[in-house]
């Protein structure tokens, strides 16, 4: 089978390599598409810190059933039962994310924070190859819902987590801190939540897209002082809840500005550049800072607002090229391009 492969910061190839055989309790799954994240072109970069060679990327996908391995073995009930959800060419997705079970974070239910996690893509071989196997209790079947949308459930996850620990009420006033994919896909989690969201970015196009998927407002920083934006959306209140979705330290600081006194700041972009401000600013307003870190059993509700139509994520996904193309797409999304929001990979379907 073919996989893409980064063999060392800054080169990627498509490659043959053996196929995977899944164990008790797994499924052998053909990908059908793979999303391009932001994890990815750190790889591929070199400035993931967790990440060895050679690596295969991705982590966000929808996948078809090939086989199921373990229905049948005596004695393992746990595995019978989870094969008994599951039937070759069902549609599914995955959670990447793999926990130790037993640190102190999983033995208080924080397993999305894990101190050992290993992420597909990262720690793990990941979804840009034809063929992959996953533990049956971490796929999702999705019936009836797009096999190109589904690829989008764990990028939606993030966001969604995040606007859960935000406490996002009906009625509040939201600002997200970037429109990339996840920027906004925590506007639409925040908007399925009843509130009124905003979202502020410095590129034109994806603040259009922001408006066209039912941003309250949008903003372009690059022109418009966030006070202005304070003024106009809030009248100088500022924001119940402010979302941070680009990991820039210059965001954050602008969050902590536009928030409003007792308001919550969910902090997502996973930013490496130190950050420096006065204290007393989250004093004064008391403030509530949290961070979000991946998600926690919020697949379930995803699918069910894709499968109703509640929620449409298709206009997010930008771009779709074959597999064949995957060093190329990678490359272009590591060079900083911002034509496309999310770039999705789609394999042959088929053998």
């Amino acid at each position: 089978m073919r996989a893409l492969q980064v063999t060392e910061p800054g080169c990627a190839e498509v490659a043959e390599v053996e196929a995977p055989r899944p164990g008790p309790g797994e499924a052998l799954l053909r990908v059908r598409f793979a999303g391009i994240c932001g994890s990815d072109i750190q790889t591929f970069r070199g400035t993931q810190p967790f990440a060895s060679y050679p690596r295969v990327p991705g982590h966000e996908f929808s996948a078809e059933i090939l086989e199921i391995h373990g229905a049948d073995d005596a004695g393992d009930a746990d595995n019978a039962a989870r094969s008994a959800r599951f039937a070759p060419g069902d549609i599914v997705t995955g959670v990447p994310y793999f926990e130790d079970g037993t640190c102190y974070s999983c033995r208080r239910g924080l397993v999305n924070a894990c101190m050992h996690n290993e992420t597909m893509g990262v720690h793990r071989d990941g979804s840009f190859q034809e063929l992959i196997t996953m533990p049956l209790d971490r796929l999702h079947r999705a019936d009836g819902v797009d096999p190109r949308d589904l690829a989008l459930v764990e990028p939606f996850s993030i966001g969604y987590h995040a606007v859960l620990r935000a406490g996002v009420r009906e009625g509040e006033r939201v600002l997200v801190l970037g429109a990339g994919a996840i920027g906004l896909l925590t506007m639409l989690s925040a908007r399925t939540r009843g509130a009124r969201v905003w979202v502020a970015d410095v590129v034109p196009s994806r603040l259009e897209l922001a408006a066209s998927l039912g941003a309250e407002g949008t903003v372009d920083l690059s022109s418009t002082p966030l006070a202005d934006v304070i003024a106009g959306a809030t009248g100088g209140d500022g924001f119940d809840v402010v979302c941070e979705a680009t990991g820039l330290p210059v965001s954050f600081l602008n969050a902590i500005e536009a928030a409003a006194v007792g308001a919550r700041l969910a902090l997502i972009g996973n930013g490496t550049a130190e950050v420096t401000f006065n204290q007393s600013l989250l004093i004064k307003k008391e403030l509530t800072v949290l961070g979000s870190r991946n998600s926690r059993d919020v697949f379930p509700a995803l699918i069910e607002l894709l499968s109703t139509g509640q929620v449409d994520v298709s206009p997010i996904r930008t771009a779709i090229v074959p597999f064949t193309e995957a060093r190329t797409a990678l490359e272009e999304a590591a060079g900083g391009s911002t034509s496309e929001v999310k770039v999705l990979l789609e394999f042959p379907n088929g053998p």
